[in-house]
């Protein structure tokens, strides 16, 4: 019994923008969705309640190369899993690791079985395989996982790129695999999505696309973007992706995006999105508003008595000025990071509330023109 169900609502006629609904064990999250990164179980600077109260969040990310090392799966188990870990009531995606194990030079060595690599944290050798970083997502308890994939840097030769799909595609089958045998013991498994990989080249991604779908998954993620190729780019080899994926399956585009490029991977078909740029970009005094970006450092915000963006309702903006944050940031206080952070988070997952009411309206191509426009 899948452990994950897709219901699509609406999709726009013109463009392929889609509205839906998934359904997990811990609640119906509203697509398209942003996910918040909660790296080491726990979104820096927030509270579960601050995520689920005043962002809005229904679904999070959590790393599974950092919980692996520290505090180890096997404790998280004992604890009874991420959600009662870190006490967060929504539903979970772990990732496989995989990115975070290819972006470290020098630290890792790729052969066929798997990803031989070094903790950042004190050296120690690893190795990473598809099976075991089933088991280890297995143990966190996630409503969805990912199978351990590789993933190229930008630019990658169109014969590096073919390899690397061989591999991407040998590993998820590897990994469907184990996954299917673990399921008979373990049937509250979270759903394993395949990743499609093949850098910048819409052949590969083509290819990739097609013979992963074999797998019948229950749903597909979409890696190797946001590696420092042009952002157009991504977009194209996003739309080479999801012109060949299921449609009745949900879709999730791995690390992206920028504010101005939601909109566009909405378009392109996209369900699902996370990217640590909102809390980062937060804790280093960027607040994003609807009049554009405030740097709060500057000294124009020093007695500005006015909220970070009057158009939002978040906490942050109800009750604080840009001169207090300002303030706060100054001083290094660390309330800052939470309440710039909080307001960020919100303000990017009101965009995606926002471009989803326009798909169930009919409205999305009046809203995408206007997003262009500014």
């Amino acid at each position: 019994m899948p452990q994950i169900r897709f219901e699509l609502e609406a999709v726009c006629p013109l463009t392929g923008a889609r509205a839906g609904l998934l359904h997990t064990p811990h609640g119906t999250v509203e697509t398209p969705v942003f996910m918040p990164v909660g790296t080491q179980a726990a979104v820096k600077g927030l509270t579960p309640r601050d995520l689920a109260d005043d962002v809005g969040a229904k679904i999070i990310l959590a790393n599974t190369y950092h919980l692996y090392l520290r505090p180890g799966h096997e404790l998280i188990e004992r604890h009874g899993g991420l959600h009662r870990f870190m006490d967060w009531p929504g539903a979970i995606l772990t990732d496989s690791g995989g990115f975070q194990v290819f972006s470290l030079p020098g630290l890792r060595k790729v052969t066929e079985e798997g990803v031989l690599f070094r903790s950042h944290l004190n050296g120690d050798a690893h190795q990473f395989t598809p099976a075991s970083t089933v088991d280890v997502q297995l143990a966190l308890g996630g409503d969805i996982l990912m199978v351990l994939d590789e993933c190229l840097g930008y630019p990658a030769s169109h014969e590096a790129a073919r390899q690397s799909i061989e591999r991407t595609i040998r590993w998820a089958r590897q990994a469907f695999h184990h996954y299917s045998q673990c399921i008979d013991t373990k049937p509250d498994a979270g759903a394993l999505f395949p990743i499609v990989q093949g850098s910048m080249y819409a052949d590969l991604r083509g290819e990739c696309t097609s013979r992963l779908v074999e797998l019948e998954a229950e749903g597909y993620g979409i890696g190797g973007l946001s590696v420092g190729e042009p952002r157009p780019l991504s977009l194209e080899m996003t739309a080479a992706c999801t012109a060949l994926l299921p449609v009745d399956k949900p879709r999730y585009v791995m690390g992206v995006g920028l504010p101005q490029e939601l909109i566009e991977y909405v378009a392109a078909g996209v369900d699902m999105m996370d990217c640590v740029l909102p809390s980062r970009n937060a804790r280093n005094g960027c607040l994003f508003t609807r009049q554009g970006r405030v740097i709060i450092k500057q000294a124009q915000y020093r007695d500005d008595p006015g909220p970070p963006d009057p158009e939002c309702t978040c906490y942050t903006c109800r009750h604080f000025s840009r001169a207090y944050l300002r303030h706060l940031f100054q001083a290094g206080e660390m309330l800052f990071s939470t309440l710039a952070t909080l307001h960020n988070l919100r303000w990017y997952l009101d965009i995606l509330r926002q471009i989803r009411h326009s798909i169930l309206l009919g409205t999305f191509p009046d809203l995408l023109r206007q997003w262009r426009s500014v």
